[in-house]
C-alpha cells in the first residue's frame, strides 16, 4: 500500500486552501459588484417588476389675451384604465363597460383580458364626459380605473380659431399657438404606481408611490379679446352680405409688433376641427396666403419717393390722362379719362396708377425694390405661428420698365397680408419696423410668477421720422378727402389706403369680374395705437372696390376698438369731405338749461323725443358735441323748474 508522505498532505491542503481563497474573492468581489455597482440597477429591474403604473396627464397651460381673459383653458375629462389581471369576473365587467363606453361587449372583453399590466380603453374611454364618469364610478368594478384627464376647451368658440389651432387627444398641440409652443404648455406627466404579485394581484400592503404631474406654464398674449370680437363680428357681417370666396382681417400694434386681433373667413370651432375639410384649418389665411397687394402697396412707394425726396407732396404736379405707355405697355387708370392735372397729395387720395408710375420711374428699379426689400417684403416677418409664406417679388435680372411700371401700383408682386401690416406700421410708426409676435409672457401656473416676458423685436429702421409723419398726413387726407373716406371716424384721426387687385386665375391670366377688395388704416393718425387691415375675396352682388367694400368695414373696426381700448376722441384733424349723394353729419348742440319752447331754433335737422313733465331741459342723449346723421332722434328729459 502506497503511503502518502507528510509533505504531499500539506501541499495538498494548501492548494484546497489556496483555490478556496480565489473562489471566496472571485464570489466577495462578485458581491460587491452587485451590491455597490449593479445595486440601483437591480433594485430598479425588480421594483419595475413588482410595480405597475397608472399616467397622469399634467394640465396644459392655459392661453390668455393681454388682459388676462381665457383663451384657452382645461376642463376635466377624466380617461379609463383597465388593470387586467384585477379583473374577476371579465364577462360582467366587459358587459357594464360597453353599455357606459358604447362599445362592443366583445371589444370590451377584448381590452379586460389583454395580456398587459395597464390597457387605456382608446379612443373611446379617453376622456369621457360625466354622466360617463359617474356611471364608472357608481359600479366601483375592480380592475377599473379613472385616470385623472382633461380636454382643451375654447370659451370663445370659433373666434381666434386659426391663432388658437387646437389639441389633439394626448393633449398634443396640433395647429396655431397650441402646435408652436407645445413643449412650454405641454408640462411633464406624473404617475401613481402600485406594487403587486407575479399574478398581477394588488399588495395591500405596500404603499403606493404617487408622482405628481407639472403643469404647463400659462401663456399670456397680446390679443385684446375686445378688438377681436369687433373683427369677427365684422367679418360674419362681410359673410352674410357678401357672400365672399374668403376674408381676413389682422389688427397690430405699430409701436410694438404684438398682434391685437387676427380672423379669417371661413374658420373652424377647434374642438371640432375634425368636422370640417383640413385645408380650412390647416391654413392661416392672413399669414399664408399671398396675392397682389394692389394700391395698398403704393403706400410703399410713396414712403421710397418721400425719403429720397423725390416729390414734393403739394408743390409737384402729375397730368393724368387716364393711362400711362411703359415699354409698350398701355398702363390705365382705375377713372375713365383720368383725373387731369393733380398735385402728388391728391395722387395719393385719388389712388392714381399713372401718377404711381411715375413716381416708380423717379426713383429708378434699384431704389424702389431696395426699399421694398427694407419694408420687409419677399421674407418671412417671422412672426410665432407655424405656417408663414415669403411672397413673391421680381428676381434683379427679370426687372424692366413694365414691371418697375406694376410694381409702383401693386400689381405684378406678391405679398402675405401680415408683411403688408408690419410694412404699413412700420411707415406710420416713426418708420420703425417690428417682428410681429403673439407671445408676450409665461407664467407659473401655481404661483402666478411671469417666468418670461417677450420683449418687442425692432428688425430696423426703414424711414425717417420726418417721412412717417408726412405719410400719416398723406394717409388722413385719403381717409377724409379721398377714396377711403367711407373709413371716416367721427371723432378720431383715421389714416387709411384703399386697395383692389385682380386675382390671377389658374391659367396664369387675370380673372374678370373677380377682385380681392382691401382697405389698410391706422388711427389716432398723429399718433398711431392700431393698424387695422381687411381683405375680402370676391365679394358678391356689389361694385367690387376697396373703398367701397373695405373702407367701412376698417373704419367700424377701428372705431369701435379704439373706443374699447379707452383711446380718447381727439380734434384737430381733417374733417370729412362729403360727396353726393352723401351728407354731412349734424352736431348735436347743447340743450340742458333751455326751455322747450326755444328746440325749435336748434333743432332744424333732428327729430326730438321728449319725457318727462315740465317747460325745462334738464338732461340730453346724445351729449352734446357728437355728430349724427342729419333726421336722427335726439332724447331730452324735461322737469318743472331748471336744475
Amino acid at each position: 500500500m502506497k503511503r502518502v508522505s507528510a509533505v504531499t498532505t500539506k501541499k495538498r491542503i494548501v492548494a484546497v486552501f489556496l483555490i478556496g481563497l480565489v473562489i471566496f474573492l472571485i464570489i466577495d468581489i462578485r458581491l460587491g459588484y452587485v451590491q455597490f455597482v449593479l445595486g440601483d440597477q437591480l433594485m430598479g429591474q425588480a421594483t419595475d417588476s413588482w410595480t405597475r403604473n397608472i399616467e397622469f396627464e399634467p394640465e396644459r397651460g392655459r392661453i390668455l389675451d393681454e388682459n388676462g381673459e381665457v383663451l384657452a383653458e382645461n376642463v376635466t375629462a377624466p380617461s379609463v384604465v383597465v388593470v387586467p389581471r384585477q379583473v374577476k369576473e371579465p364577462k360582467e365587467t366587459a358587459k357594464k363597460l360597453a353599455a357606459i363606453l358604447d362599445i362592443s361587449e366583445e371589444k370590451a372583453l377584448e381590452y379586460i383580458t389583454r395580456n398587459a399590466s395597464s390597457v387605456n380603453i382608446h379612443p373611446e374611454g379617453r376622456k369621457i364626459n360625466e354622466k360617463q364618469e359617474m356611471a364608472i364610478r357608481s359600479l366601483n368594478m375592480e380592475g377599473i380605473y379613472l385616470a385623472k384627464d382633461s380636454k382643451r376647451h375654447y370659451p370663445y368658440g370659433d373666434d381666434l380659431s386659426h391663432v388658437l389651432g387646437f389639441a389633439g387627444i394626448d393633449n398634443q398641440g396640433l395647429m396655431g399657438l397650441e402646435l408652436f409652443y407645445d413643449e412650454l404648455l405641454n408640462g411633464e406627466k406624473g404617475s401613481l404606481s402600485f406594487y403587486s404579485d407575479a399574478k398581477g394581484r394588488r399588495l395591500d400592503d405596500l404603499a403606493d408611490i404617487y408622482t405628481p404631474p407639472k403643469d404647463g406654464l400659462d401663456l399670456k398674449t397680446t390679443i385684446n379679446t375686445k378688438v377681436q370680437t369687433i373683427m369677427e363680428r365684422e367679418l360674419d357681417l362681410v359673410e352674410s352680405k357678401y357672400d365672399p370666396d374668403g376674408a381676413i382681417a389682422i389688427a397690430v400694434n405699430p409701436k410694438t409688433g404684438g398682434v391685437l386681433g387676427m380672423t379669417s373667413r371661413p374658420n373652424f370651432h377647434p374642438e371640432n376641427y375634425q368636422e370640417v375639410d383640413s385645408t380650412i384649418f390647416d391654413r392661416n389665411l392672413p399669414i399664408w396666403s399671398t396675392y397682389e397687394p394692389g394700391s395698398t402697396f403704393k403706400i410703399i412707394t410713396l414712403a421710397a419717393a418721400l425719403e429720397e425726396g423725390v416729390v414734393d407732396l403739394t408743390k409737384d404736379h402729375y397730368h393724368d390722362d387716364g393711362a400711362i405707355k411703359v415699354g409698350g405697355a398701355r398702363l390705365r387708370c382705375w377713372k375713365s379719362g383720368g383725373h387731369g392735372s393733380q398735385n402728388y397729395l391728391e395722387v395719393v387720395q385719388n389712388s392714381c396708377n399713372p401718377g404711381f408710375v411715375n413716381l416708380g420711374q423717379k426713383l429708378g428699379d434699384d431704389k424702389l425694390f431696395s426699399y421694398i426689400h427694407n419694408f420687409g417684403f419677399g421674407k418671412k416677418t417671422g412672426i410665432d405661428l407655424q405656417g408663414e409664406g415669403t411672397g413673391i417679388l421680381f428676381k434683379p435680372e427679370n426687372i424692366g420698365p413694365v414691371e418697375l411700371a406694376t410694381t409702383s401700383f401693386g400689381q405684378g408682386v406678391s405679398v402675405t397680408p401680415i408683411q403688408q401690416v408690419m410694412a404699413v406700421a412700420a411707415a406710420v410708426n416713426g418708420g420703425y419696423l417690428y417682428k410681429p409676435y403673439i407671445a408676450d409672457e409665461w407664467i407659473d401656473p401655481t404661483t402666478s410668477q411671469v417666468q418670461q416676458k417677450v420683449e418687442p423685436t425692432l428688425k430696423k429702421r426703414v424711414i425717417s421720422p420726418e417721412t412717417s409723419k408726412e405719410i400719416r398726413q398723406a394717409l388722413e387726407s385719403v381717409v377724409a378727402e379721398g377714396t377711403g373716406r367711407p373709413a371716416y371716424v367721427d371723432g378720431y384721426r383715421v389714416g387709411g389706403k384703399t386697395g383692389t387687385a385682380q386675382k390671377v386665375g389658374p391659367d396664369g391670366r387675370y380673372m374678370e369680374n373677380n377682385y380681392i377688395v382691401s382697405f389698410i388704416g391706422f388711427a389716432p393718425a398723429n399718433d398711431p395705437e392700431i393698424v387695422v387691415y381687411v381683405a375680402v375675396d370676391n365679394p358678391k352682388n356689389t361694385v367690387q372696390f376697396g373703398g367701397v367694400v373695405a373702407a367701412p368695414i376698417v373704419g367700424t373696426i377701428i372705431g369701435d376698438s379704439l373706443r374699447a381700448m379707452d383711446i380718447k376722441p381727439q380734434k384737430g384733424g381733417l374733417e370729412k369731405e362729403y360727396q353726393w349723394p352723401e351728407e354731412p353729419k349734424v352736431e348735436v348742440p347743447d340743450l340742458v338749461g333751455l326751455r322747450k319752447k326755444e328746440l325749435t331754433e336748434y333743432m332744424t335737422n333732428l327729430s326730438v323725443e321728449t319725457s318727462g313733465e315740465g317747460d325745462y331741459i334738464v338732461d340730453q342723449a346724445p351729449s352734446p358735441g357728437t355728430k349724427v346723421e342729419q333726421g336722427s332722434k335726439i332724447r331730452i328729459y324735461l322737469a318743472k323748474k331748471d336744475r
